[in-house]
Order: C-alpha cells, then sequence, then structure tokens
C-alpha cells in the first residue's frame, strides 16, 4: 500500500475505529465464504463421482443379476421338466419316490421305529371319527371271522394248521342301516346328498355273475382304487385260521393316544386290545433261510380291497396295537371290527381296519396307498 492509502486509512481509523474493524471482518468473511464455495464445489463434483461410480456397479451387478436370474430360472425349469417326464413310480415320478425312500432311510436311522409317542389322560379321548371305508364296505358275520396267519415258525404244530388259509370263505353281508352316532364317512358324502345307487346294464351284470361263479363264488379281491394287492396270497397257501377266542388269550392292554391323519387332524383315542408284539411271539415268524427274522409284515383285509407293508420293527413297537376296543366298547363295524390296527408312529392310512391277514416276508410288502403315490414308510 502507499503511503498515501495508508495515510488516509489510518486517519479513517482514528475518526471511526469500528470501521476498520468492519472492513477486516468482511475480508475475513470473503475469504472464508470463498473457501466454502470452493468446499461445496468440491463436494459436489465428488458426490457426482461417486454416484456414476454406483451406477456403473449397480449396472454391472443389474446385468449380472439377471444373468443368474435367467439361467436359475431355465434351470428350474429344466429340473422340474427332468422330474415331470421321469419314470414312474407307483404314481409318483421316480426321482421324488427316491426322496421318500431317503427320507425314510434318515428317520429309520434316526428313530429305529423305538420312540414311544405321548400318552394321555382318559378324560382328553374323544371318538375317533369315521373316515375311510375301504375293505369294511360290507359287514363280516362275526362267527365267520377268521384271521389268517401265514409264514409261521412250526405252523403244522398249531391245532389251527390248515393247508389252504384262502380256501375261507367269508360270509359278507349287505351293511346295516348306519346308527345316528354313527356320522358318515368323511370321505363319501352323506345319506341324504349322496347319489342313487348306479346300477349296471344287464348284459354286464350277467358277465360279472359269470366271472363270480368261475372263481368259486368268491368275491373279486382288489375292488377299490389301489386294484388288488400284489402281496395277496395265492392259492393253495398254507398257515393259521384264528379265530377273535385265540387272539384274545393274549394279555390285554389299553392305549390313550393321538390318531394322526395324513389330511391333517388328529384326536386322542382310549384304545384296548391285544400287543401286536405278544401276537408275534405267540406266533413267531419263520427264519428265513439265512436263519433269520423276516424283516417285514403284510396285512389285509378280508375282502382284499385293503392292505398295508410294514416293517418288522414297527411291529414289535410296544405300543402298536390290534384294537378290539374303543372307548371301552368293543370294537363298531365301521372302524373295523372285529380287530383293526393302532399303530402311533405311523399316520392313520398305515391303520388298517378289520385285519384278516397277517403275513411274515422278507420281500417288501404292496401297500395301497403307497400304489396312489403316498409315501411306503408314513412315520410321524
Amino acid at each position: 500500500m502507499s503511503d498515501m492509502g495508508e495515510e488516509r486509512a489510518k486517519a479513517k481509523e482514528e475518526a471511526d475505529p469500528s470501521a476498520a474493524l468492519r472492513d477486516d471482518n468482511k475480508m475475513a468473511g470473503d475469504g472464508n465464504n470463498k473457501r466454502a464455495g470452493n468446499d461445496h464445489g468440491a463436494a459436489i463434483r465428488g458426490a457426482g463421482e461417486l454416484d456414476a461410480a454406483v451406477k456403473r456397479e449397480s449396472a454391472r451387478r443389474t446385468r449380472r443379476s439377471f444373468v443368474v436370474a435367467a439361467v436359475a430360472a431355465a434351470g428350474g425349469v429344466g429340473f422340474y421338466r427332468w422330474i415331470d417326464r421321469s419314470e414312474g413310480d407307483e404314481l409318483q415320478p421316480k426321482p421324488l419316490r427316491e426322496a421318500f425312500n431317503a427320507n425314510a432311510a434318515v428317520a429309520r436311522a434316526v428313530f429305529d421305529e423305538r420312540g414311544l409317542a405321548p400318552t394321555y389322560p382318559l378324560e382328553k379321548s374323544v371318538e375317533l371319527r369315521v373316515n375311510g371305508n375301504y375293505g369294511i364296505k360290507e359287514e363280516i358275520a362275526p362267527e365267520n371271522y377268521r384271521l389268517q396267519v401265514v409264514e409261521v415258525d412250526g405252523a403244522k404244530g398249531f391245532k389251527q394248521y390248515v393247508d389252504d388259509v384262502t380256501a375261507w370263505d367269508y360270509k359278507f353281508m349287505a351293511k346295516a342301516e348306519d346308527k345316528a352316532h354313527e356320522g358318515h364317512d368323511t370321505k363319501v358324502a352323506p345319506k341324504d346328498e349322496a347319489a342313487p345307487a348306479f346300477q349296471l346294464p344287464p348284459e354286464f351284470a350277467a358277465a360279472f355273475a359269470r366271472l363270480k361263479k368261475e372263481q368259486g363264488d368268491k368275491r373279486p379281491r382288489g375292488q377299490e382304487e389301489g386294484g388288488k394287492s400284489d402281496s395277496t396270497l395265492a392259492a393253495g397257501t398254507p398257515g393259521l385260521l384264528l379265530t377273535m377266542d385265540d387272539v384274545l388269550r393274549l394279555p390285554r392292554h389299553e392305549l390313550v393316544t393321538q390318531f394322526k391323519c395324513i389330511e391333517g387332524w388328529s384326536e386322542i383315542v382310549h384304545w384296548g386290545g391285544v400287543r401286536l408284539r405278544d401276537f408275534i411271539e405267540a406266533y413267531p415268524p419263520a427264519k428265513n433261510a439265512q436263519g433269520e427274522t423276516p424283516k417285514y409284515v403284510y396285512m389285509e383285509t378280508p375282502d382284499g380291497d385293503y392292505y398295508c407293508g410294514f416293517d418288522m420293527q414297527a411291529c414289535l413297537h410296544p405300543q402298536s396295537l390290534l384294537v378290539t376296543e374303543m372307548g371301552g366298547q368293543p370294537l363298531p363295524q365301521w372302524h373295523g371290527a372285529p380287530m383293526r390296527l393302532h399303530m402311533p408312529i405311523k399316520y392313520g392310512y398305515k391303520q388298517i381296519k378289520r385285519i384278516g391277514l397277517i403275513a411274515y416276508t422278507d420281500e417288501k410288502p404292496d401297500d395301497y396307498w403307497t400304489k396312489l403315490g403316498y409315501d411306503w414308510y408314513a412315520g410321524i
């Protein structure tokens, strides 16, 4: 600054000292504003650069995501088509049936059919609902009932031995009128909603009559959707024919356990009868060629319309029961009289009603609902 300028500033400061201070503040403010402006501009440029970088990365990732999603979708569709077009195994694509079997193998390895189902106080039990009448659509005369037992060790030593258990002629009757407390089978319409009975044309009726006569006037087996069992006995099969008195001589047991249906409902029921384990001990299976106990047990209704297969271990479970009573009363016809199975470690479709046959075997038995796509193991 020149000497004259300095003198004027000094004179101004002497005349108004605050003016000099304002000038200094203004100069400082101008400097700060300039620096702030520079910082703001740098921030804007930085934000723009960051935004551009995010957009570039987002575009890259979006393209990759679309590629991955497209590949995953194509793989999923291809996998579904592979399963859908795979060879069938009992109304299930083979991969799904193998998955069923893998799950069963894991369950067997973990539980080994030894876990006990929970039990409940008697007052919590209810009357079991009617659900499914396969194999019991016709009533059987109680005095005519026989339980066929096949492949029993030393069978010829039992007084109930016969050369051909299949020759027994079960006497079926038209089903009596349902009682009021029976309700109706939940798988069919109530009576007032049911369609009129279907009548066969005369020529078909005559053909069926001829077929029945050729079969010795016996009712054809396997009349339900699952068809005839592959494990049903061939004519001329020797074994035992047991009466209910033979069964009821074994120790009586009671259980209050839960019946669980694959349809998603369950009920606590009071059961009474004979343990299947005790029955197997009284009528033991014959050993196979290797000296081992057979792996499986097969059961079938007297008419052959319903049938189930089981691991021997499940049948030896302490809670597997040949039921002759429910709720402290004799087992009613619509629940499988004179004897049904209760196995609380299995779903209800394995708990066969009106057992007419118990056969020990080393071949995995046929199973009604497995043929229609369900799991053979059916463990809970």
